[in-house]
């Protein structure tokens, strides 16, 4: 695992539509964001889509996005609607979340 960045730069929202439940998208997501050591959050939605917050250099967010449509999961994803935020720095860690 990548060491975490110090403090994040930049933070990407996004949501992917498609057979995205139910594949292990968010288990593989949550392996490749540690593997580059970015901090966030990845979830399933109650309207079929998995939301992913993460936070690092702009560099290894791209790196994370390019790897998810990279996997095996790209196959599953029909559409990726991602926006760039501000950093909150309220990660400590990258990890699944199980609530809607």
């Amino acid at each position: 695992m990548k060491k975490k960045t110090a403090k994040p730069t930049h933070r990407a929202h996004v949501f992917y539509s498609g057979r995205v439940q139910g594949v292990g998208f968010r288990y593989t997501a949550e392996e490749l964001a540690l593997e580059i050591g970015l901090l966030g959050c990845v979830k399933n939605l109650p309207d079929g889509r998995v939301e992913l917050v993460c936070e690092g250099s702009k560099t290894d967010i791209e790196k994370l996005l390019e790897d998810i449509q990279k996997s095996t999961l790209g196959r599953h994803i029909t559409k990726i609607a991602c926006s760039w935020e501000k950093p909150k720095n309220e990660f400590t860690d990258f990890c699944v979340e199980f609530c809607h």
